[in-house]
């Protein structure tokens, strides 16, 4: 091996910085609009739609309307939160003022247009129904399973497709992850109980979605907080081989949560970067050579060293090999070898990729 051939096989092997976030067409927020004021201008299903979707929230809602179609007076009566309130005639710029949000539902362009102007003049972020041009922002189709809350948006290019996922994403949430997110939120008030520190609290909150994933339809214990609570502050070690096809839409289900939940991956060349999306930010990344053997030919000296010293102070641990390479079986008996070893009694993990008809 040359030294420039060195040289170049360490420089793989060294940590790695996540990837620069690439464009958003938009940017995804979550308004807080309990007790706050919301403007809703129009009386039509559209605008009967948003007003609900506004006293959700917990808003005050305000809708302003010559006419009302059926509905809004047993939505006024009987609102999911919040409040809401008709008003039987048009807007009027002084409507807005004070409030949080503003929603026109319009079919004339001259009114939609002075409505955002109006809104905008207000210093009152505005959404006018199907008219983008007038949008400071856009609404998302909506899984909800509160306070779980998804929200998926195409930037308004193809509304039908963002339903379809919507769909496909509801059918894998089980309806119970909301009561899990509620016992959270409780918990999350505990923070001396959770652990000394930053990396305790985090591998408490590990143990959390493992138990929530598993246990999603049944409700949450105080019971269950306690085992977390008493479960030891280092994890078991954990390594994950996750076999890549050519792109991330080969990973099953179970290799995206291990993937979700590491502390540090280690990838070859050969993994698709999209892959590595789909990791915590904060997970430390390392590229490694051929294979992760550890030896010299392979270009990847102290690889599975790393893994192995990882693994023993209770970090997750990921290791992206591409099923292409033709490397996985011998990645895996090396890991396997090194673990065995270090006296770290425990299987590797391995997923292959999903094929057609694997469900998972």
């Amino acid at each position: 091996m040359s030294v420039s051939d060195v040289e170049e096989a360490q420089k793989k092997s060294t940590r790695t910085r996540p990837e620069r976030m690439q464009a958003l067409a938009t940017l995804p927020v979550f308004f807080k609009l309990a007790g706050k004021r919301a403007i809703v201008a129009g009386g039509s299903e559209p605008a009967l739609w948003k007003a609900e979707l506004m006293a959700a929230t917990g808003a005050h809602v305000e809708v302003y309307a010559e006419t009302f179609v059926d509905g809004f007076d047993a939505l006024a009566s009987a609102p999911p939160g919040g409040s809401v309130k008709l008003n039987k005639r048009a807007w009027s710029p002084a409507d807005l003022e004070g409030a949080a949000i503003a929603i026109g539902a319009s079919d004339d362009n001259e009114d939609a247009a002075a409505f955002a102007a109006a809104a905008r003049t207000a210093g009152v972020p505005v959404n006018v129904v199907d008219r983008p041009a007038f949008c400071d922002f856009q609404f998302g189709a909506i899984v909800n399973r509160s306070p779980l809350v998804l929200a998926i948006s195409t930037d308004g290019a193809a509304p039908v497709l963002a339903q379809t996922i919507r769909s496909l994403v509801e059918a894998l949430l089980p309806d119970g992850l909301k009561r899990w997110v509620e016992a959270a939120k409780l918990w999350r008030t505990r923070g001396g109980q959770l652990g000394a520190t930053a990396a305790a609290k985090r591998r408490f909150w590990n143990r959390f979605v493992d138990l929530a994933i598993d246990e999603a339809e049944r409700e949450p214990r105080e019971a269950d907080f306690d085992a977390l609570v008493r479960a030891p502050d280092k994890s078991p070690p954990s390594v994950a081989i996750v076999t890549v096809g050519e792109s991330a839409d080969t990973l099953t289900l179970r290799a995206l949560r291990v993937l979700r939940t590491a502390d540090r991956i280690f990838f070859d060349d050969d993994v698709p970067a999209s892959v590595l999306d789909f990791a915590r930010r904060e997970a430390q990344r390392f590229a490694i050579g051929p294979d992760a053997n550890g030896d010299a030919n392979g270009g990847t000296t102290g690889a599975v060293d790393r893994i192995v010293d990882a693994a023993r102070n209770g970090e997750r641990v990921v290791c992206l090999i591409a099923g292409s390479s033709g490397r996985v079986e011998a990645s895996c008996n090396a890991l396997s070898r090194a673990l065995h070893n270090a006296g770290l009694d425990m299987p590797e993990i391995t997923f292959a990729p999903r094929l057609a008809s694997d469900a998972s």
